[in-house]
């Protein structure tokens, strides 16, 4: 049995995409939950950026505190401010924070919480230097299949490019505490991009207990597909549901269906 989704087997033996470079601001949130229940994560822990884009930690402040956010390289070190600045990084229990950092060089930046890392509270930036928004192809029936990241085993997207210019997307992954989770729809193409307003279908119950009236699909956020050639792509996903963030994902072709070539 090959490594896979969870326990589905698929196998991963690709190359890694670098990604399409456009200037842009990522979200990590420090900390979740509330002052009954704190949850001592980033959110995204692992985030990949282009050279030149520009992360925002914000801190959630409140009793989930003290947070604050220490490269292992001493890069950086911020919480209300940052080392070297007039302030200093050390975190603070009782103030909502917020800074934002440019990152302009290639390389992967493990950080941490110094009062959580113990707890698991550990994040990395990953930065690649992207190949440009003139990289992209049309998006034809060639791309359905399955899509992953070899970077990160264990969750990846089904997509199906559908009649009249429409593409259908799910994402089978995990919430950022660690459930099971799943979110997609059909969206437009138009050219060299496919946008889907993502649902996260809720309520269910595993058979005989299944009872339709309980389902709810709220809204769960935005989702957007480019693609360099037919067997690599990137996704760039922004949440309306808190906790996910915004920032991408960078895809790789996992299976094609019998019948289907690459141009």
């Amino acid at each position: 049995m090959r490594p896979g989704w969870g326990k589905c087997g698929l196998g991963f033996a690709f190359l890694v995409f670098t990604g399409i470079s456009t200037a842009a601001n990522h979200l990590v949130t420090v900390g979740l939950g509330d002052d009954n229940n704190p949850i001592y994560v980033f959110s995204p822990a692992d985030l990949t950026i282009d050279v030149g884009d520009t992360v925002t930690f914000r801190s959630t402040g409140g009793a989930l505190g003290p947070h604050n956010v220490h490269a292992d390289d001493d890069s950086f070190r911020c919480s209300f401010g940052c080392d070297g600045d007039g302030r200093n990084g050390n975190g603070n229990p009782h103030l909502f924070w917020e800074v934002t950092l440019p990152f302009d060089q290639v390389g992967t930046i493990p950080y941490r919480c110094d009062a959580h890392a113990a707890m698991g509270m550990r994040g990395v930036i990953r930065v690649v230097q992207g190949s440009g928004p003139s990289g992209t192809v049309p998006i034809t029936s060639a791309f359905t299949g399955a899509w992953y990241d070899p970077n990160q085993p264990g969750h990846g997207i089904f997509i199906e490019v559908l009649s009249d210019t429409q593409m259908l997307a799910w994402w089978f992954t995990f919430t950022p505490t660690g459930q099971q989770t799943w979110f997609g729809n059909v969206g437009a193409i138009d050219g060299d991009t496919a946008t889907i307003r993502a649902l996260s279908a809720q309520g269910g119950r595993w058979i005989p207990n299944f009872d339709p009236t309980h389902v709810t699909q709220p809204e769960w956020g935005t989702l957007t597909f480019k693609f360099t050639d037919c067997n690599h792509g990137r996704v760039d996903f922004s949440d309306t549901v808190p906790g996910y963030g915004q920032g991408r994902m960078d895809l790789t072709r996992l299976t094609q269906p019998a019948g289907l070539s690459c141009p």
